[in-house]
């Protein structure tokens, strides 16, 4: 029996769309100027009496939740990457700039992470909160903060779920399943990944990160009304099997109840 096994050439179709997109990625979009932000959010102005909700840029959200401050898998310079210290980061560039700069930003007392991803877990970002700040992250991702000064990790596996007491009330944060991967190398797949629901003063926002097309957003139902589910809708190509269209977004937002819709990831 003779096997034979395709090697990786330009003939090949998936080559080609791979090749195509680290070219636009590493080339082309390097070279044009950043983008200022669409709108700059202003929360020194934003009430602690009720909810506020900002897109910074990719993943990044900033929620004022009755007066706690969250953010989402913060990334707030123009690369991520691999960082040479004090030198540079190697990888993509943003092609938009952040809606704040870190010393624009409140002070923070919940970080969420979703997965290890360097679109979502950005040393350089992470590197410039101090201890104060707590933090939400996946199941074996506790390790990539070692060398920043965060110390509060929580890790969270699928429907565990923690408090943080900031003030009068408690905050409570779920970690919900979501249809993706972990690994931010080749050889680390056991590293987790989450959504995470986030409810104070009866009032709830998911926050998906990453997914895929899955029915488990209809499982959410049986925490109540969700208010605002932030759903992912970029890099379904050449991703479609661990991203979704902003269609299937829309449609896991509605299988999970959800009030509004706030995409992000594009």
């Amino acid at each position: 029996m003779k096997i034979s096994s395709a090697k990786p050439n330009l003939r090949n179709p998936r080559v080609r769309r791979w090749a195509s997109y680290l070219w636009r990625e590493a080339i082309l979009k390097s070279r044009g100027p950043i983008a200022p932000a669409f709108v700059k959010p202003e929360p020194a102005r934003w009430s602690n009496a009720r909810v506020t909700v900002a897109w910074l840029g990719h993943s990044t959200v900033l929620i004022n939740f009755f007066g706690v401050k969250i953010l989402t898998d913060p990334v707030l310079f123009e690369r991520i990457g691999i960082r040479v210290p004090f030198l540079f980061t190697l990888g993509p560039r943003r092609l938009t700039a952040p809606a704040l700069t870190f010393k624009e930003l409140p002070k923070i007392d919940l970080i969420l992470l979703s997965h290890a991803h360097f679109d979502h877990i950005d040393w350089r970002t992470l590197s410039q909160f101090d201890s104060s700040v707590a933090v939400v992250t996946a199941p074996r991702t506790r390790d990539l903060l070692r060398w920043t000064k965060l110390r509060d990790v929580t890790e969270l596996k699928w429907n565990e779920d923690t408090s943080i007491d900031t003030s009068s009330e408690i905050t409570k944060i779920t970690a919900i399943q979501v249809k993706h991967w972990g690994a931010r190398k080749r050889r680390d797949d056991y590293r987790g990944y989450n959504g995470y629901l986030i409810e104070r003063n009866n009032r709830w926002i998911l926050f998906a990160g990453d997914t895929a097309l899955t029915d488990s957003f209809a499982e959410l139902r049986r925490y109540g009304a969700i208010d605002l589910a932030i759903m992912s809708i970029g890099a379904y190509n050449p991703w479609i099997r661990s991203h979704c269209t902003p269609e299937q977004a829309i449609e896991m937002a509605n299988a999970a109840g959800a009030r509004f819709i706030m995409p992000v990831h594009h």
